[in-house]
């Protein structure tokens, strides 16, 4: 019984995570053009999906490259923290 449940939830998380990156895609599109938001709070914020595609491609898997998508974006807020935080220091 739970062996037939399990691909069938599986499926079901895909398709749900599938359409909120479809609905977040769409309500972003729709502020940036009602001028809501500053597109460059919509580059900064699709770097880590930007990254996932390029290293789900490039690399073996596509679970590898998650894992390196994950770290290159971990790296890269701490750095962006980090500089802040010595801007606020120095100004």
């Amino acid at each position: 019984m739970m062996e037939s449940i399990v691909p069938i939830a599986v499926w079901l998380v895909l398709a749900v995570t599938g359409l909120s990156i479809v609905a977040i895609a769409v309500f972003s599109l729709r502020s940036l053009a009602q001028g809501k938001v500053n597109p460059t709070t919509i580059v900064l914020t699709s770097v880590p999906i930007v990254l996932f595609l390029i290293l789900g491609l490039v690399m073996d898997s596509w679970a590898e490259g998650a894992v390196m998508a994950f770290l290159i974006s971990l790296v890269l807020t701490s750095l962006a923290l980090l500089m802040s935080g010595l801007r606020g220091l120095f100004s």
